[in-house]
């Protein structure tokens, strides 16, 4: 193993690594194929939206950055255009229809996600031109920051506590958030080994087996925990992607593949597994609880191709995140006036307000209640130890009706742009400045059913405690670095890399 993980590297690593994109089509062919699939689309769904929403998409994918950082912006930006878009195609393909198809104003809907997709797009571009990307020479460390085995120890005492963790951040109010913020470090770890296995030569094998270890893990837990980790190989995939190679194309597509059938396998046991969560010994169990999955999974691999179809269905309309927020477009202003901004301004003042300064801030609603107010459907909500929310673009329409609504979402993509290239210009270190952006920006924009009380305040969080702790851990290796050098003494070029990763690498 150890001569598999430390392979010499062939080619510069880290996002300011100047590299050409030899792979990335002309754009006139570019053109011509989305315009193909776009045509194709329309004909299969007979629905213009179905083929509009492939330009969306492409349109995503030119403009952001996927050459001077991990190719997380894009992905995430992708994730909310499957949560706008999946039912349509899905009706398309297979013509069976879901509940948001016939009982709501679904395609106003998708045209207001497109929309609020766009606005964001804009927004993110213009954040990373006000910032602008740091210069290639421009003192940036490229070197391996940790090594195996330290990465290794680090990330199983991670996994170690956990959940330690989450009980110290529940029991402290005051400070709950950034706690739960730093436990994220656990998902930039977790990037780095993968990104480790796929440069210079991608490591199939360890690969899948750490992939199978975190999917087992996220299975065990109460929410589906098994995503992140999924898309954090995904990632860094994407970031050794060769397109002209078939071998990485068969590897997208089964990571895709176990993704949907990881998703509607929860689908299919979440229900019974969380009604045992109400017993404390299993609660506190982790094995347990995994024996609990294992058996449930077993039972629904035996079920009946009529009960896994139906299971499936679950699960896309459970990605489809227009049902609730199309509900709302009937009754507002129809029923219920404009907020005018209501929403988003308490939104902003549970920001500026963190409990540590406030200890006596009340504790946030559930998003179950402004979806039973607007949509006018009594979902599940805190009683079920659950939460349902229609997400920012419905607040949005909420509070501001058309075409304002799409003025807040373009400005959080222009503070999340500049936060974007803010981080990856003051991280000296590439390899933990692609770690923290992969984990922030993941986290921050890839749901596109979050609340905007929760997405501004996740995003700040992450920010300022996860973003700030790899500052402070950037510097100390600098400082670390620097203080080992002879006076005098300056070595510069490859040999410097090399030098800095046996110093900090170990």
């Amino acid at each position: 193993m150890r001569e598999a993980l430390t392979q010499p590297r062939t080619r510069p690593r880290g996002p300011m690594a100047a590299r050409p994109r030899p792979d990335a089509p002309h754009v006139p062919a570019a053109l011509v194929a989305v315009g193909v699939a776009s045509a194709c689309a329309w004909l299969l769904a007979g629905d213009w939206i179905a083929g509009a929403a492939l330009w969306v998409l492409w349109l995503g994918w030119r403009v952001l950055p996927a050459d001077d950082g991990p190719p997380v912006l894009p992905l995430a930006f992708t994730f909310q255009w499957i949560q706008v878009t999946a039912g349509v195609y899905y009706v398309a393909i297979t013509g069976r229809p879901l509940l948001a198809i016939y009982s709501s104003d679904y395609r106003t809907m998708v045209l207001i996600g497109l929309g609020c997709l766009l606005a964001l797009l804009a927004g993110l571009a213009i954040g990373m031109r006000l910032v602008g990307r740091r210069r290639a020479g421009a003192g940036g460390d490229s070197g391996i920051v940790f090594g195996w085995p330290a990465l290794l120890a680090c990330y199983a005492g991670s996994i170690a506590l956990t959940g330690t963790i989450q009980e110290i951040a529940w029991e402290v109010p005051e400070f709950t958030q950034a706690i739960l913020a730093l436990s994220y470090a656990r998902f930039a770890l977790l990037y780095l080994m993968f990104r480790r296995l796929c440069e210079p030569a991608i490591r199939w094998g360890w690969i899948a087996a750490l992939l199978g270890v975190e999917v087992a893990l996220g299975f065990t837990g109460y929410f589906a925990g098994f995503r992140e980790p999924m898309m954090m190989a995904a990632v860094a995939l994407m970031s050794a992607f060769d397109r002209r190679r078939l071998k990485h194309w068969l590897t997208l597509a089964g990571l895709t593949g176990a993704m949907v059938l990881t998703g509607v396998l929860w689908i299919g046991i979440r229900t019974e597994y969380r009604q045992d969560f109400q017993v404390e010994s299993f609660a506190e169990s982790r094995e347990a609880r995994a024996q609990r999955v294992v058996d449930l999974s077993a039972k629904w691999a035996r079920n009946s191709a009529d009960q896994m179809l139906g299971d499936v269905e679950l699960f896309v309309e459970r990605l489809w995140a227009v049902y609730y927020p199309a509900l709302a477009l009937d009754r507002v202003p129809l029923l219920i006036p404009h907020e005018g901004g209501a929403i988003l301004a308490a939104a902003v003042w549970h920001l500026v307000t963190p409990r540590v300064l406030f200890p006596d801030k009340p504790v946030l609603p559930s998003d179950s209640e402004m979806v039973r107010k607007y949509s006018g459907v009594f979902v599940a909500g805190i009683e079920e130890n659950t939460s349902i929310a229609f997400g920012y673009a419905g607040e949005s329409y909420v509070d501001f009706g058309l075409p304002w609504m799409f003025l807040p979402v373009l400005v959080y993509g222009v503070l999340m742009g500049m936060a974007y290239h803010a981080l990856l210009r003051l991280i000296r270190h590439d390899e933990l400045a692609v770690a923290v952006v992969t984990v922030v920006f993941w986290l921050s924009l890839s749901l596109f059913e979050r609340s905007w009380i929760k997405m501004l305040g996740l995003s700040l969080t992450l920010l300022v405690y996860l973003g700030g702790m790899t500052i402070v851990v950037d510097r100390a290796l600098l400082w670390r670095r620097a203080a080992a050098r002879p006076p005098g003494s300056r070595v510069s070029g490859p040999a410097a890399s090399a030098m800095r990763g046996r110093e900090i690498g170990g």
